[in-house]
């Protein structure tokens, strides 16, 4: 890539152009890119699968194929990161084919179980919470909880997320509003 085709990037992608560009001419310099991302990879990975070992397992497939197809990758075009979980989602939806089962949101919320010297009673509760949540999400369409995902889990900005699922970025925030509304709307009424 050259130092022309970098600095037409946008200026939010601009760092990680430059990684690329880097990566192309020395494999080293792809660790940096591998760094930045790899815990929004996993989590997303661990929400879609929900077994740390596959989680992880799919995390390295889906670096090692961006790594394999690095020189394919255009900046003008998306940003690194929407590139990067569109291989995420495609090594997960690969590997969902393959085996054909439910997908465990146990790992979703994993930070969030944290007990971080909480008194017994306020884990109780929010482990209780969490439960609900899952259930709710489980009532969702596979597409919404996916958007979600993307948002929560992996921290994709709507820009983002619409060019890992080829939507608009209107499109992905109405659909995460609704969603989220949707959520809403299902919790007053369990309680």
């Amino acid at each position: 890539m050259t130092q022309a085709l970098v600095t037409a990037v946008p200026a939010d992608n601009r760092e990680d152009a430059q990684l690329i560009s880097a990566a192309l001419e020395h494999a080293d310099a792809f660790g940096l890119l591998y760094e930045r991302y790899l815990a929004r990879v996993y989590r997303y990975m661990l929400s879609r699968c929900g077994s740390r070992e596959e989680a992880a397992d799919l995390t390295q497939i889906a670096f090692t194929r961006a790594y394999d197809n690095l020189a394919r990758y255009r900046p003008t075009r998306a940003p690194f990161v929407a590139w990067l979980f569109r291989i995420a989602r495609n090594a997960a939806a690969d590997a969902y084919r393959s085996r054909r089962t439910t997908v465990s949101w146990d790992g979703l919320p994993e930070a969030l179980t944290a007990s971080d010297g909480a008194q017994p009673d306020a884990i109780a509760e929010k482990r209780e919470r969490l439960a609900r949540l899952r259930s709710l999400l489980e009532r969702i369409d596979p597409a919404k909880r996916e958007l979600l995902t993307l948002r929560f889990a992996s921290d994709l900005s709507s820009r983002e997320i619409a060019s890992v699922v080829g939507k608009s970025e209107s499109a992905v925030k109405k659909q995460l509003t609704r969603t989220i509304a949707q959520l809403k709307e299902y919790y007053r009424d369990e309680v």
